[in-house]
């Protein structure tokens, strides 16, 4: 008869209160960014039909509840996306005074002001093409672009934005936007660089959300092959250089080894999108009763700190914050 083990790792499972002490990977609400689509309008809650639970928002009441709710729960941040009043091929809602995006950051800094307000910076939901970027010749013409993203950048900043996160892929963004910010007196601005964001099929609900779906082609031309990874470390290693505060891998289940590589390059905060698609596919399977919602967004969302995320931003936000301060009472 083989001898009986004399090293039992299961004894560091027994009970919660022995697998809390040793648990190698925190999860807070804290770390969660929580993703909000603003509109034009009075009043308006209305859902997004792919992804249960997020609602397209009127800068009034609406906003007020939905962000001070999430700050209840210990939500410290938004990530702000914009729903114009129209579009038109330069896009000209995104930089203007007065855009949804700008009236957004300008309330919550107002009513919220303990709160971080992140705004994404890309041109596909304000222009008719519905591209990244400004489009000649029925291209996307990165140079062009740049100067774009650069006013994008200093109307939220003006306005208030703590983090402007430009998600386009155009090469030299980071750099055209830090000049822009500080051209304009905006040093204190921070940017968060989709630095490694993928040509990814687990967008499609975030383009319903965002209206935001190209008129032609597609993005592969810009956004990256999921094929790769070493390229990741390329695009993190020079918006790193060109000065980003922040770096983000988009989308984050699919690409947890990607997470983890940025993570061993770079010292700067990481952050993880775990996107529309990521979030789409786990409310249908719940609703069938085919999986826990509960602990499948938890696992999910530990696994992403595991590999190396800081933060989080996620649909999910409100929820699992709910859920870890229940785990926190229990």
């Amino acid at each position: 008869m083989a001898p009986l083990p004399t090293r039992r790792p299961r004894r560091l499972r027994r009970t919660p209160a022995i697998r809390n002490l040793i648990g190698e990977t925190e999860l807070s609400a804290s770390d969660l960014i929580l993703p909000v689509f603003v509109t034009h309008g009075a009043q308006v809650a209305r859902e997004v039909g792919s992804m249960p639970g997020v609602h397209h928002l009127s800068v009034d009441g609406r906003l007020d509840a939905h962000v001070g709710r999430a700050q209840e729960t210990g939500i410290r941040a938004v990530m702000l996306f914009g729903l114009p009043a129209k579009k038109d091929e330069a896009g000209s809602e995104n930089f203007a005074p007065d855009g949804i995006v700008q009236q957004a950051i300008e309330r919550l800094r107002a009513a919220a002001p303990r709160l971080i307000v992140f705004t994404d910076v890309c041109c596909c939901g304000y222009t008719t093409h519905g591209h990244c970027g400004m489009v000649r010749n029925g291209e996307v013409d990165n140079d062009l672009t740049l100067e774009v993203l650069g006013q994008v950048a200093a109307s939220h900043a003006a306005a208030g934005a703590h983090f402007v996160s430009p998600s386009g892929m155009m090469d030299g963004m980071v750099a055209a936007i830090r000049a822009a910010l500080d051209q304009t007196g905006h040093t204190e601005c921070g940017i968060l660089s989709y630095a490694v964001k993928y040509a990814s099929a687990f967008y499609g609900p975030f383009r319903e959300a965002a209206d935001s779906a190209p008129g032609f082609g597609d993005r592969r031309g810009y956004q990256m092959d999921p094929r790769n990874a070493r390229e990741a470390l390329r695009e993190a290693a020079l918006d790193e250089a060109e000065g980003a505060d922040l770096l983000m891998v988009k989308p984050a289940l699919a690409y947890l080894d990607v997470i983890q590589a940025v993570r061993q390059q770079s010292h700067l905060p990481l952050v993880a999108y775990n996107v529309s698609g990521e979030y789409a596919m786990v409310k249908a399977a719940a609703a069938k009763g085919w999986i826990d919602e509960r602990m499948v967004v938890l696992e999910a969302l530990r696994g992403m700190r595991r590999a190396g995320a800081d933060a989080i931003i996620t649909y999910h936000a409100i929820d699992a914050a709910g859920w870890l301060a229940e785990e926190q009472r229990s």
